[in-house]
């Protein structure tokens, strides 16, 4: 299969192309400086354009691309860039893969349980409606943007990806170091649920959507939802440290600024549709998810 992959730098992305290759895909890479290399094809999501005869003859897409959510504070220019990043990038890239005259088969479009918002206990399935909160409204916009490829017979999956867990970098490259220095309390109540999932599972599920008959919003994170404290405390349990030391809500506010509103959230969510395609997880509990985050 031939795949063209956004977003390749970043953690996921990175890593998937690797994956994809080791399997005997041949792998394309959109970029949006000068193409350096053979397997690179120049794009520029603001601008709407892309290469379109270098894209001729992908059967897959994986569209991974847009500003990180927590690398920088969220003033109003910053919250522009996360949404417009996404909004226009993928409203770029749908409107290249509908105008080739042979279509890919299958486009992957990236997505995120922020959509939910913050739930409480509620369990979250892929039915359940959005929540409220800026990053409900971005995936909304974000997800929108792919409708066009559906509509021209490209069968669409949205992962709405859950907070992943990696050896080095993404969200949880600071909780390690945190529980390495025996400083993983929990953070604010330690009551909110997080999604998690590992990154080698984030793969495999990338993977199977690529393959499979999936369509529409897929919830890809671990089987089993965990509360806060209970994550800090299995990272602590892994890197043989306690977890005592907790992270009030009023200084993550005061560090991280409106983004704190994200991490102290609460989401509950279920897997249904991977469950149901019979996808097994390699971590597919919380301290076999450490124990690997470690290395063990």
């Amino acid at each position: 299969m031939k795949v063209a992959v956004t977003g390749s730098s970043g953690l996921i992305g990175s890593a998937l192309v690797e994956r994809l290759r080791a399997r005997g895909d041949e792998v394309v890479k959109l970029v949006r400086r000068s193409p350096q290399a053979p397997d690179e094809i120049r794009w520029d999501p603001a601008g709407g354009s892309v290469d379109l005869e270098e894209l001729e003859g992908v059967h897959g897409v994986v569209h991974l691309a847009g500003a990180g959510v927590g690398d920088h504070r969220w003033t109003a220019s910053y919250k522009r860039e996360i949404r417009d990043s996404r909004a226009l990038g993928t409203r770029t890239l749908v409107r290249a893969l509908t105008a080739l005259e042979a279509r890919p088969s299958v486009l992957v479009s990236g997505s995120a349980i922020g959509f939910y918002g913050d739930r409480g206990d509620e369990i979250l399935t892929e039915q359940s409606a959005p929540g409220e909160g800026f990053l409900t409204d971005v995936v909304e916009v974000w997800e929108a943007e792919a409708a066009p490829a559906a509509d021209a017979g490209i069968r669409v999956v949205h992962p709405r990806t859950g907070l992943v867990i990696a050896q080095d970098g993404g969200a949880f490259k600071q909780l390690l170091l945190l529980a390495k220095l025996g400083l993983a309390g929990p953070i604010g109540s330690g009551r909110q649920w997080w999604s998690w999932v590992t990154l080698p599972d984030t793969l495999a599920i990338l993977e199977l959507m690529l393959d499979s008959d999936l369509s529409g919003p897929v919830n890809l994170v671990g089987p089993v939802p965990a509360r806060n404290i209970d994550v800090m405390k299995a990272l602590a349990k892994a890197a043989h440290r306690p977890a005592v030391v907790p992270a009030p809500a009023f200084a993550l506010r005061a560090v991280l600024g409106e983004f704190a509103t994200e991490v102290l959230a609460s989401q509950r969510v279920d897997p249904g549709k991977l469950r149901t395609a019979g996808f097994r997880w390699e971590h597919d509990t919380l301290d076999k998810a450490a124990a690997w985050a470690y290395g063990r």
